[in-house]
């Protein structure tokens, strides 16, 4: 997969040269390219931001620099990447998404700052290449770069070959079709005891029956007390009795109820 990645700060983007993104470079799995907005700016301040049309605080990201990054990072008549446009109006993004994403060939990440992008880079962009303007959650960053970083790592991770245990995704909290998005249960490993605190007695047991259901249970668990909100999307066709009693212990006997029927 290639990524390319404009920016007014490319040093933002060194950790991506360690962990398991840095390896997916290394070996080839990710080409990943950050190129510097700036370099497509012609005064000697290299400016990218003016004032705003119509009024108002802060400054806005320049069309000229964006229309030529775009036009010398992804040439009209050659391959079409997906671009990604990081904004707090966008849709939000999911591990269905990065799923979504992590099957393209091409990606395009364009990192805003100040009040964001003169909305023309994108309308301009629609008509060459697929554009989606996504965003993190409902909170306002300095710019778009912390938003890359988590995408990227979200993404490369589901690219074949970048995880050591390709079924650690499956079982990732969100999967799509992982415990119906539910969140992950409590994990643990060696010694079986530290401080006095033992790990549940059912895991050491072996029997794999169980621990499936422990885990389930704990997801539940999980799910009601942190984000309860996802409850609403179980399929109450796959809800046994067993289910629809943890949930009724968490205290949303409601939500087994009305799965029940």
């Amino acid at each position: 997969m290639r990524l390319d990645i404009i920016s007014i700060f490319p040093e933002y983007f060194a950790p991506l040269d360690v962990s398991l993104i840095g390896k997916a470079r290394r070996t080839g799995t990710l080409d990943v390219r950050v190129h510097d907005l700036r370099s497509w700016t012609h005064d000697r301040h290299r400016t990218v931001d003016d004032t705003p049309y119509g009024g108002g605080p802060g400054m806005v990201m320049k069309p000229e620099p964006w229309g030529e990054a775009l036009d010398e990072v992804a040439p009209a008549g050659g391959a079409v990447p997906r671009m990604i446009v990081p904004t707090p109006s966008g849709r939000p993004f999911t591990q269905a998404m990065a799923a979504e994403l992590a099957a393209e060939d091409w990606l395009l990440f364009a990192c805003g700052r100040y009040e964001g992008i003169d909305s023309r880079v994108v309308a301009e962009a629609s008509t060459r290449m697929p554009v989606s303007e996504v965003s993190l959650g409902d909170f306002v960053l300095a710019g778009g770069e912390v938003a890359v970083l988590v995408m990227v790592e979200a993404i490369g991770r589901l690219l074949p070959g970048v995880l050591g245990n390709a079924e650690s995704v499956a079982d990732d909290s969100f999967a799509p079709g992982a415990m119906e998005s539910l969140l992950e249960g409590p994990v643990y490993t060696k010694p079986p005891e530290w401080r006095g605190r033992a790990v549940p007695e059912i895991l050491l047991s072996g029997n794999h029956g169980a621990i499936a259901r422990w885990r389930r249970d704990e997801a539940l668990r999980r799910t009601a007390a942190h984000r309860p909100e996802l409850l609403g999307r179980l399929d109450p066709g796959k809800l046994d009795k067993h289910d629809r009693k943890v949930l009724a212990d968490a205290g949303f006997p409601e939500h087994g109820e009305d799965m029940a029927n």
